[in-house]
């Protein structure tokens, strides 16, 4: 087992043992991670990652914790969080954000900044790095619309610049990123009135509180949008709405989300994702597919 003396003298309070994923992830859920980092900067990030190459400890890397469910066993190893290198800047017709970035924030200042494409994805809850490696997207838009290039770590540690036309991308995905750490993301729009864009994302953050269980932990959409069809339609279809498993539930307002609806443990909303895709098979014949990332061991 490694010796993580050496990150805790690195990061100091940045560096938190059996910290539980309930603190770092949106379904307030889950075990602990057996160390958990936050550093300051690229270069801090990248000096996590050699080293825990150097130590042969198992290491991930993960912004705002959402779309992510942590297995009650926990993480072991090093879990990365980006949440400090959260810078934004809008550059003429174009906008970089680090990694660790609110996705809200870049949409909300790419539509004030009149730059348009990406405020239809107002209110997604995650970072700006997994926005990205999920090429997230809502209400017709998605990320890799506007994408120009990704800064990276490669699996070496080394510093490289991807273009899009690079980085295999599709539906929720963007397997040309596996093995990569991003470090910042730029975004290049075209025009539009500021006006009228902030007014498109106002409507989006109203249809949101209206149709979504905002008020309880979630991580977003449970499933994949099925071709020609939806999750939740199906999901409501099989009568599943308020399904609940321990402490988890189907959400009564909009069955394809999974809610925290008190208490549930990573376990209960496992169960609960099973019986889901079990019955919709059953009912159906469709084969539910996860949009959400499964961390640790189910």
């Amino acid at each position: 087992m490694p010796d993580y003396s050496a990150l805790k003298h690195k990061f100091g309070p940045h560096c938190l043992f059996g910290e539980p994923a309930a603190n770092f992830t949106t379904y307030r859920a889950g075990g602990a991670a057996e160390v958990l980092l936050k550093p300051g900067t690229p270069e801090e990030l990248a000096w996590a990652c050699a080293w825990c190459r150097a130590n042969a400890a198992p290491w991930r890397v993960l912004g705002r914790g959402s779309n992510v469910l942590v297995s009650d066993r926990g993480l072991p190893g090093v879990t990365i969080l980006t949440g400090r290198l959260a810078a934004v800047e809008v550059k003429g017709s174009a906008l970089e954000a680090q990694a660790g970035a609110s996705w809200d924030e870049v949409a909300r200042l790419s539509a004030g900044a009149g730059l348009a494409g990406l405020e239809k994805t107002s209110g997604i809850p995650g970072s700006v790095g997994g926005a990205v490696r999920m090429n997230a997207g809502a209400f017709g838009q998605e990320t890799f619309d506007r994408l120009a290039s990704v800064l990276a770590l490669d699996g070496e540690g080394r510093e490289i610049t991807l273009l899009k036309k690079d980085i295999g991308h599709g539906y929720r995905r963007a397997a040309g990123l596996d093995g990569l750490t991003v470090l910042l993301a730029r975004f290049e729009f075209q025009p539009g009135d500021p006006a009228v864009l902030l007014q498109d994302r106002s409507c989006v953050l109203a249809s949101r509180e209206a149709k979504q269980p905002l008020d309880y932990p979630s991580a977003g959409s449970v499933f994949k949008r099925p071709q020609g069809d939806y999750a939740s339609r199906l999901i409501d279809a099989a009568g599943l709405k308020g399904l609940r498993v321990g402490g988890a539930e189907v959400s009564p307002k909009h069955a394809g989300f999974i809610v925290n609806a008190g208490g549930a443990t990573a376990a209960d909303i496992y169960a609960l994702i099973c019986r889901v895709r079990g019955v919709v098979k059953e009912k159906t014949g469709v084969e539910l597919q996860l949009e959400q990332i499964l961390l640790g061991d189910f």
